[in-house]
Order: C-alpha cells, then structure tokens, then sequence
C-alpha cells in the first residue's frame, strides 16, 4: 500500500503545507554567462540546515554540457497541484527543469536518489523546443496538474510572440504551445494561475531584442515594454481579457496569486513608472464576476548626488527603486518586496492585500544604502531574487537581475552571493551565519527542498 501514497512534499491545503518540514538544502542558479568566463553555469546544492556542520556551504554543483545557457527561473517537474481533481498523485516531486534563458535549453536534473548530489539526465535543445512550439528565450517554469508549463519570452527571433509551452509530465518531452486563441496578447513574462477558476494569469516584459543586450532607453521611453496583465481560460487555452495598468507603468515581471484558492486575487510587480521613476505593486481580483486590477503599493525613486549614480541614472539625479521580484507567503500574510535599484528586501503585511502595511525592511548592498552583510561581507548588486520557505520564516535572496543588464546598473562589478534572512511577524533580520559567495559567478533563483513559496499549487482550502 505505501506505493499508493502520494509524494509526502505533496500538501493538499496551504495550511498544511505550512506545518511541514523546514528545508535543509537549496538548489541555486548559478551562472558564468556574461562574466567574461568560458564556463559552462550550473546548478549549486547549499545546504540550509542550521545545525550542519556545513551549514552556508556549496555541497555540489552540476556543471551544465554547454556554455551561455543563462540560467535563470527554474521549478519542479510535480508539485502539489498533482493532489487536485485532474492531476496525478502517482507522480513525485523529483525533476528540475531548468532552462536556459539564452539557448532555450531545456535540462532535466534529478534530485534522487541523493538530493545532496542530483545529476544531469536530460536535456532538451533549443531548436527542438522551437521546432515544435514556435518559442524562444525560456524562462519561468511551473507544475500545473496536467503538464509542466514554461513561459518563452520571444519567438523565433528577436520579436514575438512570446508565449507558454507545455511539456509531458512523464516524458518530458515538449508538447507545443499553450495558446489556441491568444488574442491581442504578444509580450510575455510570467504566469501562474486560480486552478478551482481555471484560469491563467500572464505578464509582459518586452521581446528579445529589447532585453537581451541590456536595457534600451529608448524603447522604454516608446513604450515597447511591457504594462499589461493577461487573463485566460486554462482549459479552453484562449485568452479572455487584457487590463492595462497605465501608460508610464513599464515592466509588469512577477505575479503572485493567493495560495489559498478561496481568494481570487494576486500581486504583480511593476518595474518601473517613466513619470517618476517610481516602483508599484498590483492587486489582481475578482468582484461581481468581474476581473480588476488595483495599485495598492507605491515605492519612490530615491535622490542621490551625481558621483554616486552609474552613468545610466545620472541624468535623473535619483535611483528608482527597481521592484524586480516578490513573494508572497504561503499562509498569504506576507509580501515580500525586492528593491533592486536602492538595496532593500521589504515585507508587508497584507492581511487585507487593498491597504498593504510595510512591516520592515533588510538593506542589502544597493545603489543607495551600499550595506554590507552583518557578517562584514561585501555584498556587490543588491536582492534580486526572493524564495519564502513554506512556513514562512526564511527567506533567501540572490543578487543578479540579468548578464546584460547587471554592468548597467552596477558597472563598478556584480559577484554572486546568497544570504538568508530570519522573518518572525514580518520582522526582518539577517542571517550573519550564513552568506554562500559564489565568486565570479552570477547567483538567480532559489527552489527549497520539498518545495517553497512560489512553486506550489494548491485546490483545496484549508480547513
């Protein structure tokens, strides 16, 4: 009978999911692209658990074959969205799919029978990838219940459309696009998605020849990144509706929807507002059968003397604060707010997600605050990428946005670090113990052991 039991990383409702183990190891992105470096990137184990005598340390590293993938959001092959009505309980939580973002190499690494040291078993190659769904650039990776979904963030070339592809749970192997009827959509970025609604969620960043060798103030300045959220019918796979969240408002990157699926409703971030410069966060929700969006945060750009701003900034006098990631806590308490212009890691309380309250805030490194790890380390960028353990209480943060845009913004140079932080009621206290520097290498997304904020599904409300 114990073949019939679902994986135990599985959690039918956000409340238990809370109550499971904490995490003792961490998979980590790390990456040679854009360094100057002929090496391939590759996938770091660090080990997380407090009572380690290795504790803050790299324990593996899994060399990728190529060099320039560019590793950047990577997740789970199965998660607990296998416990809703349609999915497969039969499958395990055991399957990194990590794709390159520059190549569009897809590789699958298996995280058994040592999670310690999980190994290369697969690799999908970009050409087959956009062979058989027309997508490039891949990029964020979620486990929905029937297939694993990637977004790809261009076409064929330097333009788009960009889109979502699905991949066979138990092959691996690419299926083809996600859209029967996309609509008026064409820019893509993030997704996720309401299960019990079945409905799909989509955002906008801009096509390939506007991201992939840095920033483009001009094409900012036009207009040609993106400010809309998408809503689609998941089962139907055609788009329903666009919502526009202004015209200054550029960059809509990562959306955040309620764990609990009770609560219709999510966060998406905003880059950027060529008004002011300002950063803003977005509460998607349902009311009377209808979709809206409401701006809920604003976070402002902050002045600062000329000599202390890179030669991009220098014209406006200040620092935007650049909200480039957010998570939300799986009890939907918490979220967390990257700044990656300034150097600060915020929390907010969003008990009621319409009137968000700031809790606290971490300075980490940043343009402004320039804040060195308790421990006395130097800490070069600022948080970038944040994952949120299951329960709530550490959060971990790496520092590069991207290879071609990081020099333009930290041009004095950026090195890859790791650090974690304690949240107890939404107070923010950094971890001296631990800080994991990855040198000359870039470090991007965090996935926790059994699976963490950001990576879970879930189609049962907690009791």
């Amino acid at each position: 009978m114990s073949r019939l039991k679902p994986d135990q990383t599985f959690y039918p409702t956000p409340r238990e999911a809370v109550r499971g183990p904490p995490e003792t190891i961490a998979y980590v992105a790390g990456l040679y692209t854009g360094t100057g470096l002929q090496k391939p990137d590759f996938l770091a184990v660090v080990d997380v658990d407090p009572k380690s005598d290795t504790y803050s340390q790299i324990l593996h590293r899994v060399e990728l074959p190529e060099i320039g993938d560019e590793l950047h959001h990577f997740g789970w092959n199965a998660c607990s969205s296998m416990l809703c009505p349609y999915g497969d309980p039969t499958l395990e939580r055991r399957y990194l799919i990590v794709p390159g973002l520059r190549s569009s190499n897809v590789y699958v690494i298996d995280t058994k029978p040592d999670p310690r040291r999980p190994t290369l078993v697969k690799k999908i190659r970009g050409e087959r990838i956009r062979e058989v769904s027309g997508y490039s650039r891949i990029h964020t990776v979620h486990c929905g219940p029937d297939a694993v979904y990637l977004s790809g963030l261009g076409g064929t070339g330097d333009e788009g459309p960009g889109g979502v592809l699905l991949l066979d749970h138990r092959t691996l192997e690419p299926l083809g696009r996600f859209e029967i009827d996309r609509g008026d959509q064409y820019l893509a970025y993030d997704f996720w998605w309401h299960l019990t609604e079945e409905v799909m969620i989509s955002s906008e960043w801009t096509v390939p020849k506007y991201f992939e060798n840095g920033l483009d103030l001009d094409a900012l300045v036009k207009g040609l990144y993106g400010n809309r959220i998408h809503f689609w019918d998941l089962r139907k796979r055609k788009h329903l509706k666009s919502i526009e969240l202004g015209k200054e408002q550029r960059m809509v990157l990562e959306l955040r929807p309620f764990h609990e699926p009770t609560k219709l409703m999510g966060f998406a971030n905003v880059v950027i507002s060529v008004k002011d410069l300002s950063s803003s966060i977005w509460l998607w929700h349902k009311e009377d059968n209808r979709w809206d969006v409401s701006k809920v945060i604003e976070i402002e750009a902050v002045p600062l003397e000329e000599n202390l701003l890179p030669g991009v900034l220098k014209p406006f006098g200040a620092v935007p604060p650049l909200v480039t990631d957010i998570v939300l806590s799986v009890d939907d308490r918490y979220l967390y707010v990257s700044c990656w212009g300034t150097g600060e890691l915020r929390c907010y309380d969003v008990s009621n997600p319409f009137e968000p309250k700031l809790k606290s805030i971490a300075k980490l490194g940043g343009i402004v605050h320039r804040a060195d790890h308790p421990s006395g380390r130097r800490l070069t960028g600022a948080p970038q990428m944040v994952e949120v353990s299951r329960d709530g209480r550490r959060v971990y943060v790496t520092n590069s946005l991207y290879s071609s845009w990081d020099p333009i913004f930290y041009p004095e140079g950026l090195y890859g670090w790791l650090v974690k932080l304690n949240s107890e009621g939404g107070q923010l206290s950094v971890d001296d113990r631990f800080f994991v520097d990855f040198g000359q290498a870039k470090a991007h997304q965090v996935r926790l052991e059994g699976g963490d904020s950001s990576s879970d599904s879930f189609c049962y409300p907690s009791a």
